[in-house]
């Protein structure tokens, strides 16, 4: 039988700057809300950079933001659920920007999705949530391996999680990460003694699970459609020819 469920399109980016991304997913999102966009999924990587989310505090970035700058970090104040956090080359990130009502739900979604794609890669984690906020995430024993924070407006989400893939860890050691300052980060790679070039492997398996997570099929789209859709509706035209609105099917590229 065919697969009726709701589309979640899924949008590989590579390696973006983190304002980049932001931008991005400001605009997706109001096409979202538009209704002229399904739910969408973006994976990418980030240059080095801290981001401070809503619920950061005084204190997580202790060598202060100018020692920071001058090691190449950038920091960014963020909308997101959460504390600072770091992103890098090698861990993948993802942001869904899909409806949802829900918000916990959602967020629990995430963490089973992630514990189900880490299950794939034969590690054993798991999700925290009677430990209290600042435990969400995906943790491996008491180490932690995936990040989540979210913005929800008009009841569609931005920001999502963060895999340690095969990413250098040392820039978490430099401030107290998700505020937790006794936390012990750790990566795919490290977890199972891998080489790396996990990641393109791992990023699949993280958008699959997503997908049924939320209980959509996935459908692979490119950046040039994406924005396409997103531009054309932006511009009130019509979207172009065999560019569906919310629903429809958009064949990859």
């Amino acid at each position: 039988m065919p697969d009726r469920r709701p589309e979640l399109w899924v949008c590989h980016l590579g390696t973006l700057e983190y304002r980049q991304a932001l931008a991005l997913q400001e605009r997706l999102r109001a096409a979202r809300q538009a209704g002229e966009l399904p739910d969408t999924l973006l994976t990418l990587e980030h240059y080095p950079v801290y981001t401070r989310g809503r619920r950061s505090a005084p204190g997580e970035l202790p060598m202060g933001e100018d020692w920071y700058l001058m090691q190449g970090f950038e920091i960014v104040d963020t909308d997101r659920g959460g504390k600072v956090t770091y992103h890098g080359p090698g861990q993948l990130v993802g942001y869904p920007i899909v409806r949802v009502d829900d918000v916990v739900a959602y967020v629990r979604a995430l963490e089973r999705a992630l514990v189900a794609a880490l299950a794939q890669e034969s590690i054993t984690a798991r999700a925290r949530a009677q430990d209290g906020p600042d435990f969400t995430g995906v943790w491996v024993e008491e180490r932690k391996i995936a990040s989540i924070g979210v913005h929800v407006a008009r009841g569609v989400t931005t920001h999502g999680f963060a895999v340690n893939v095969e990413n250098d860890l040392q820039p978490f050691s430099y401030i107290v990460p998700c505020g937790l300052a006794d936390v012990q980060m750790t990566s795919i790679i490290k977890e199972t003694h891998r080489l790396a070039g996990q990641l393109k492997c791992f990023r699949r398996r993280a958008a699959y699970q997503l997908a049924e997570a939320l209980g959509r099929r996935q459908r692979l789209v490119s950046l040039t459609r994406l924005e396409g859709v997103v531009g054309a509706w932006a511009a009130g035209t019509p979207a172009a020819a065999g560019t569906p609105a919310a629903g429809g099917v958009l064949q990859p590229q």
